[in-house]
């Protein structure tokens, strides 16, 4: 089973000043979470495989932190919401696939989101989404 993983760098707050964009007049200046992933990840059927994602802002992390993991099947256009983490707290999807499979191996506090699926199927094939917000 092959799964790529894809890092998501939301900004925090409102307005944009991503890669050099000024922000207008009257909006306060944003800085963005940089996700990290690997590129791509293998493992056998039946095996587990540990998803990493840490992230990296020049902000304080609120409690406020959310992580978000998102999944694409190989093939398929529709990306569904598999994991989430918010208020200190994981949440595994209770319906679906990886509902039994999937184990929470982040610390936001170190600025880690990782999490592990164990059983893996040929159908878990596809693009694995870290995705961090830092609000406010």
């Amino acid at each position: 089973v092959a799964v790529a993983a894809r890092g998501h760098r939301p900004a925090r707050g409102a307005g944009l000043t991503a890669l050099g964009v000024p922000v207008s007049p009257g909006l306060s200046p944003v800085s963005p979470i940089h996700v990290y992933t690997q590129r791509e990840v293998y493992g056998t059927v039946g095996s587990s495989v540990t998803l990493s994602c840490s992230f990296w802002s020049s902000e304080w992390i609120s409690e406020d932190i959310s992580i978000t993991w998102h999944f694409q099947a190989e093939g398929s256009r529709d990306s569904i919401s598999i994991f989430h983490y918010a208020k200190g707290q994981p949440y595994i999807d209770d319906v679906g696939t990886f509902k039994e499979r999937m184990e929470w191996a982040g610390n936001p506090r170190r600025r880690d989101g990782s999490i592990v699926i164990h059983g893996l199927e040929p159908s878990d094939n596809g693009t694995f989404t870290c995705d961090v917000k830092n609000p406010p």
